[in-house]
């Protein structure tokens, strides 16, 4: 289809579950939203040319590589997806950095807070724009519990628990992976990321925590059937103090049986609470004190057109969003701060806040005490995609 809009040329590094999600809602905001630019599928990379071909012809790119470095060098891409394991992220975009292409990455940014700072100092000085892969803040429910809490819907914030809680690891025979090598990072790193995440973006910067990590399976068969010391938190919790002055809890887990997406927030205020759980990322609930006596109780607030962008997918309420379109919703928002519409919705100075906050709680269980936490980067809380701003 014909189109009088630039075209974004896409180069995507790694085809695994999150490559197949960014892949799917670049398709979806294609088609949804009327974006700045006209993305194109220009290249993948995979471990292997035979499995970056198969990706290549399954997901719709004209062409394909087993070397991402050809990817960073080719001129004609505009744009570096990256959805590759953690510990390649920053060898990655500091070389597309380099290239002056923008950046498109998954969570969590890297191992440690200092390449995350490396990193973010790059994308600074060469004026590209990056994206962090936190779509679960882009849900219409997440922007509607902020909009109360900033209105005073809720009096004052008094607690806050949350909780990412999944059951991938559960299993002690399943065998070691890149996740669990200590530059993976650990639950903390890879789930608590988006409990930290969703907190700050609610309640604004945590300015104390106290850490506490479990290694649940002490030892797994790698690939190879060796057995391999898993040094990494299979649980890693944390108290969090806010600087509002509100308390609270998160958890990380990913050894939870029976749980696939339990990304879970719960907020009391003086005058209110809220209450919501991923799955079932569709509703919202808020209990109100001023309610009649013999009427009060949590009331379910069901997502619709009223809650944008929710109508430029379906006009009707209730029939509910899915996963990969708040990946289009995250992806909007990145192509809309590229086209210098809005400032970056996650970049990576926001990636490096998170990290810092992980790495803060990993040093906080090790010493047994409470740490401060530095201020968040570059405003009070991390920016999100501004709802409604596409009609």
């Amino acid at each position: 289809m014909a189109t009088s809009k630039p075209e974004l040329r896409i180069g995507l590094i790694g085809t695994g579950f999150m490559g197949k999600t960014h892949v799917f809602g670049f398709a979806t905001a294609m088609r949804v939203f009327d974006l700045p630019f006209a993305p194109v599928f220009h290249t993948v990379a995979d471990v292997t040319q035979e499995a970056a071909n198969d990706a290549a012809r399954r997901l719709g790119f004209t062409h394909a590589t087993d070397n991402w470095r050809g990817i960073i060098d080719d001129p004609e891409i505009d744009l570096i997806d990256i959805t590759a394991p953690n510990a390649l992220h920053k060898e990655m975009a500091l070389a597309a950095i380099a290239a002056g292409k923008h950046v498109y990455c998954e969570k969590p940014l890297a191992p440690l807070a200092a390449d995350a700072a490396e990193m973010a100092t790059a994308a600074e000085a060469a004026k590209v724009k990056t994206q962090v892969g936190f779509n679960y803040l882009c849900n219409p429910m997440l922007q509607h519990a902020r909009r109360m809490i900033e209105r005073g819907t809720l009096g004052d914030i008094i607690g806050y628990r949350g909780i990412h809680a999944e059951d991938y690891m559960s299993d002690a025979d399943a065998p070691f992976t890149f996740r669990h090598d200590p530059v993976g990072g650990g639950a903390l790193a890879d789930l608590g990321s988006h409990a930290l995440a969703t907190a700050e973006f609610l309640l604004g910067p945590v300015t104390r925590v106290m850490g506490d990590l479990v290694t649940v399976i002490p030892s797994r068969r790698d690939a190879g059937g060796n057995i391999r010391k898993v040094d990494v938190d299979d649980i890693g919790r944390a108290f969090l103090r806010f600087a509002s002055g509100a308390s609270g809890s998160i958890e990380a887990n990913w050894c939870a049986t029976g749980r696939k997406m339990q990304h879970d927030f719960e907020i009391h205020g003086t005058e209110g609470s809220l209450h919501f759980s991923q799955e079932r990322f569709n509703e919202l609930h808020h209990y109100d004190t001023r309610a009649a006596p013999g009427l009060r109780g949590f009331t379910r607030i069901e997502a619709g057109p009223d809650h944008p962008p929710y109508g430029e997918f379906c006009v009707a309420p209730g029939h509910q969003l899915g996963f990969n379109d708040l990946k289009a919703i995250e992806i909007l928002e990145f192509l809309r701060a590229i086209a210098g519409e809005t400032s970056e919705p996650f970049g990576f100075e926001a990636g490096l806040r998170i990290q810092t906050l992980v790495e803060r709680i990993q040093q906080s269980a090790r010493a047994g005490r409470w740490l401060n936490t530095a201020a968040a980067p570059s405003s009070d809380r991390p920016d999100a995609p501004k709802q409604g701003a596409q009609q």
